[in-house]
């Protein structure tokens, strides 16, 4: 593993080898507690020494996402930038994680595609920005926490800081592997658990217990006969809604009666579908069982209709790069939606194929990376 190094960078590509050394796996996939603290603690000690604004931001459930600033005027309008820190697990890589190795056109390094590629371009573009005699918009960039498990950071900043930035916002980048595709419409994601209850007897004697596995069967029976089939929304965009039992756990032992048992699911929702149908439609159908629900986790879908102003900004810029400037739908979600949700015109666009990211041997592309600085630059200064 490469130490991690202390010399000021001198290209974007620098940057990012630096970034990809902190190694910041998120917790929740085994990764150190303090991995993603330490990456912001140089990212900002570089934006101080850029003469850049920096302010550490609290997330309730813990740590602090960095906001790096560039303010040029008090009337210009703000344009928001940001990327998430932490990366999935760095297990079974073939490659050093942490230690960049160059191909050709490729760029090797976890994170390198998602998303650490797209924090060093705008955090290059802004640096560059910074020293531009034009200069049209008063710039941020939000490095958060823990997109790749909770959202964590992008639902604190959404709740909280974005309000001060909303009445003179033109929109937020965020940073994800789209091949410099824009994308402004996604799925959402609502996941849950549900629990049956039991009571446990010695297996000689079933009769004295009562099975938590048993009753569990009929409602994940009730879900995949009676849910799954009318979960038929859909969008031109993010293409269909879906549902989907992916994990079950019950029982202690073979020779007891299994008095607890869980499932989580996952419900991928469609721009137009809130959350107060969901849980409308899963108690209808398992009305009658006795069931527990908890542990809700919840991304709101976004749909397009905020971000074509936005868009309309940067298409001339990737027609000029000669990019697709067509607004894309994905179904999968993004720190993104959280934006959207709070009012904030919001598009996802980035360097990588979303085929690259999370894989045993992450890269990006030298070229797309190059474009992304570009890009996101040209955008700071566009009128």
């Amino acid at each position: 593993m490469s130490a991690v190094p202390a010399a000021v960078p001198q290209s974007c590509e620098e940057l990012l080898a630096q970034m990809i050394a902190f190694e910041t796996v998120n917790p929740r996939f085994g990764g150190p507690a303090d991995g993603q603290e330490r990456l912001i603690a140089r990212l900002e000690a570089l934006a101080q020494g850029w003469g850049l604004g920096t302010r550490r931001l609290p997330v309730p459930e813990g740590g602090e996402n960095l906001l790096v600033t560039l303010e040029v005027s008090a009337d210009a309008p703000w344009l928001l930038f940001e990327s998430h820190v932490d990366t999935v697990s760095i297990a079974g890589m073939t490659i050093d994680p942490l230690a960049v190795k160059l191909d050709g056109d490729r760029f090797y390094g976890r994170g390198a595609c998602d998303t650490k590629g797209s924090g060093a371009a705008m955090f290059w573009a802004l640096q560059t920005y910074a020293k531009a005699e034009q200069r049209a918009h008063n710039v941020g960039i939000l490095f958060a926490l823990d997109e790749e498990a909770r959202m964590t950071g992008a639902k604190a900043f959404a709740a909280v800081e974005l309000k001060e930035f909303l009445p003179k916002l033109r929109g937020v980048i965020v940073g994800e592997p789209t091949l410099m595709r824009p994308v402004v419409a996604t799925n959402g994601v609502i996941r849950w658990k549900t629990i049956t209850r039991g009571r446990a007897a010695h297996s000689s004697i079933p009769a004295n217990g009562k099975s938590a596995i048993s009753a569990m069967l009929r409602v994940v029976e009730a879900l995949e006969s009676h849910y799954v089939p009318t979960v038929t929304g859909s969008h031109p965009l993010t293409g269909r809604a879906a549902m989907s039992v992916n994990t079950i756990r019950g029982g202690t032992q073979v020779n007891i009666i299994p008095e607890y048992c869980e499932i989580e699911c996952d419900r991928r929702t469609v721009p137009g579908e809130t959350e107060a149908q969901v849980w409308a439609e899963r108690d209808a159908v398992l009305a009658g069982h006795e069931v527990e629900h908890g542990e809700v986790y919840v991304v709101p879908a976004m749909g397009d209709e905020t971000s074509r102003e936005l868009l309309a900004i940067l298409q001339p810029i990737l027609a000029k790069h000669g990019l697709e400037t067509k607004g894309r739908g994905e179904p999968y979600v993004t720190d993104a939606s959280h934006f959207a949700e709070a009012g904030a015109p919001s598009i996802v666009i980035g360097p990588g194929d979303l085929a690259q990211a999370h894989t045993k041997d992450e890269w990006v592309s030298r070229r797309q990376l190059a474009q992304a600085a570009t890009v996101y630059g040209d955008l700071m200064r566009a009128n």
